[in-house]
């Protein structure tokens, strides 16, 4: 691994001391805001001078924090990095703290008085859009004293997620199996997607029933840590005034509980072609009944060919092309000047992700040993860089971020592309048939499984908000009745299987799992329209590209050509599927 291939991050701090100078700015800033306590909505030069300030420090922070995570993520044994790492985290805790007066301070305004402030001060029609989302949470945020309070118990229910992490990674000992090389293997969640693609059937489903009786041996501790969790959601969202915990979640996208709804009924109705392709997974691997560890083996052999970095960026950026030239260019700016730290190497974070702080460029994390999953990764994270890159280029700070409701579609546009490309190129039947499974399965795990998630927990906190226990049984009953629903009667479900839903830790953020799955229907609706040869097609999403999160990200998508609070996306979705599936067929006839 040459220096090339590692980050860059001299851009954002030279070295600790530069970094700790900005910390110690960065306090200095929350003081000059706390010093405004009590007189911020007092004139139309207060407000500006306030939100001002406040936008200096979140610049200040999101430096800080993310040259710190990168900085500790590229040697995870370097002391002095972990040491910059936590620094950063207690410091972000503590300003939270003190600027809990903040919003409920603003919220003293109407939005006459906003009206009439801009009046006074043109300057401040820039937040106009941030008033408005504040002012439509009036109801939900109270004075400075709750707020506190609840801003300390919403850290109390973020515990619920660290105990689980305790539990699952640190204090429970994961046995040791045989794998079919002969060398023993950990039975953990770190080796899971390697032993599930394992072609030797039996060494599959030790491996799978082995680890899922461990969560089943702690099932009754992990339902009282998750019912904890949910029973906090509920608390808070009953706190908040909300009708439910999950209109409190999808209230901060100002999303409508019937996307939700839309959501789950229309994946409820559409479950035959992910059935069909169940029975096509069993015939092709000869198999008696198929199980949930029998989803993940390849059906195509003797494809899997290794890429180099080098081929992947072509590829890439091959793929992207439509996108036109000035996107491409970036792409190679970001090659080029170590943008991307690439393989893997000794106490770097596993995983791959894209990170980005306002006024510097993006940045993103990978892991690459040349897999074909690798190069889809490659074109997945650097859409996330080019989402960032574009925002950052056409928004003012406070609306560069965008919503996690939106953050996926750039991402899986790229791997759209990339799907288009590598198929339109292909040599062999072969490797239309890979990447047609890899497809397939990707719309399996991120569309079917994500929405069977999202059904899962909606129904968990539904019995909650009814004053009705969780309980082990009834947990796993409800995880069962649903495999059902979703993937057929033909499907085998393994009582260990029941107790999945315990190792699943996004269950600890409630309602965020569903965004997935509205995220990929978005992205392979815009993508069909990208590669259909109309010009508005690149323009509207290139236009999406920059909006980061100046308005409502169902607003936003419809710039792209998506509405999500129609069924439409999802239902085009599942007829691409439909439409794989049969392609699958035809090659493995």
């Amino acid at each position: 691994m040459t220096e090339q291939n590692t980050w860059d991050l001299s851009p954002m701090y030279a070295d600790a001391a530069q970094w700790r100078q900005d910390l110690t700015a960065s306090q200095s800033l929350a003081e000059e805001l706390i010093a405004m306590k009590g007189s911020i909505t007092k004139s139309a030069a207060n407000l500006l001078a306030a939100l001002h300030i406040n936008d200096a420090l979140g610049e200040k922070i999101s430096a800080l924090f993310v040259y710190a995570k990168m900085n500790f993520d590229q040697n995870m044994a370097d002391k002095t990095a972990k040491d910059i790492y936590e620094s950063a985290d207690s410091a972000y805790t503590l300003i939270m703290e003190k600027l809990a007066f903040f919003e409920p301070e603003l919220l003293t305004m109407s939005k006459n008085d906003f009206e009439r402030f801009v009046q006074e001060e043109p300057k401040l029609a820039l937040y106009e859009f941030l008033i408005s989302e504040l002012l439509a949470k009036k109801a939900h945020i109270f004075d400075t004293r709750t707020e506190e309070i609840l801003s300390k118990l919403g850290a109390l229910g973020n515990s619920f997620e660290k105990i689980y992490d305790d539990l699952s990674v640190n204090d429970i000992i994961y046995p040791q199996i045989k794998a079919p090389n002969g060398q023993m293997i950990t039975v953990d969640n770190n080796n899971y997607a390697v032993a599930l693609s394992n072609p030797q059937r039996s060494f599959r489903a030790e491996y799978f029933n082995t680890l899922l009786n461990i969560y089943g041996q702690h099932i009754n501790t992990l339902t009282s840590i998750y019912y904890g969790s949910v029973k906090n959601d509920v608390f808070v969202a009953k706190s908040r005034q909300y009708t439910s915990a999950r209109a409190m979640a999808l209230s901060g996208d100002h999303v409508d509980e019937a996307v939700y709804d839309n959501l789950i009924s229309t994946v409820r109705a559409h479950t035959q072609p992910l059935q069909e392709y169940m029975a096509l997974r069993k015939e092709k691997l000869g198999l008696e009944a198929i199980h949930f560890y029998d989803l993940f083996v390849p059906l195509v052999a003797d494809v899997d060919r290794q890429y180099t970095y080098e081929e992947a960026q072509e590829l890439v950026l091959n793929a992207t092309a439509v996108l036109g030239k000035d996107y491409t260019d970036v792409l190679k700016e970001a090659f080029a000047n170590r943008w991307i730290d690439v393989y893997p190497a000794k106490n770097k974070a596993t995983g791959a992700y894209a990170i980005d702080a306002y006024g510097y460029h993006p940045y993103s994390l990978l892991n690459f040993t040349g897999t074909l999953n690798d190069v889809f990764t490659v074109a997945h994270e650097l859409g996330h860089v080019m989402h960032s890159y574009y925002s950052n280029q056409h928004q003012p700070f406070v609306y560069a971020d965008y919503s996690i409701f939106t953050a996926e579609v750039a991402s899986t546009v790229n791997e759209q592309l990339l799907f288009a490309y590598l198929y339109q190129h292909s040599r062999s039947d072969d490797e239309k048939a890979l990447l047609l499974c890899n497809q397939l399965d990707n719309i399996r795990s991120t569309l079917y499984r994500q929405t069977l998630f999202a059904d899962f927990e909606y129904q968990t906190h539904q019995l909650v908000e009814q004053g009705l226990p969780l309980l082990p049984d009834n947990l796993c009953d409800i995880y069962e009745n649903l495999y059902r629903i979703y993937h057929g009667d033909d499907f085998v479900i393994d009582d260990t299987l029941r107790y999945e839903w315990a190792r699943i830790p996004h269950f600890y953020r409630a309602f965020y799992v569903y965004q997935y799955a509205t995220g990929v229907s978005a992205a392979v609706s815009i993508a069909k329209g990208l590669l259909s040869d109309k010009p508005e097609a690149v323009k509207n999403y290139r236009a999406f590209l920059t909006k980061g999160g100046s308005d409502y990200p169902i607003e936003l998508l419809k710039i792209a050509g998506v509405d999500m609070a129609t069924p439409t996306a999802i239902v085009d979705t599942l007829g691409e599927f439909q439409v794989m599936l049969k392609q699958l067929k035809s090659l493995l006839a």
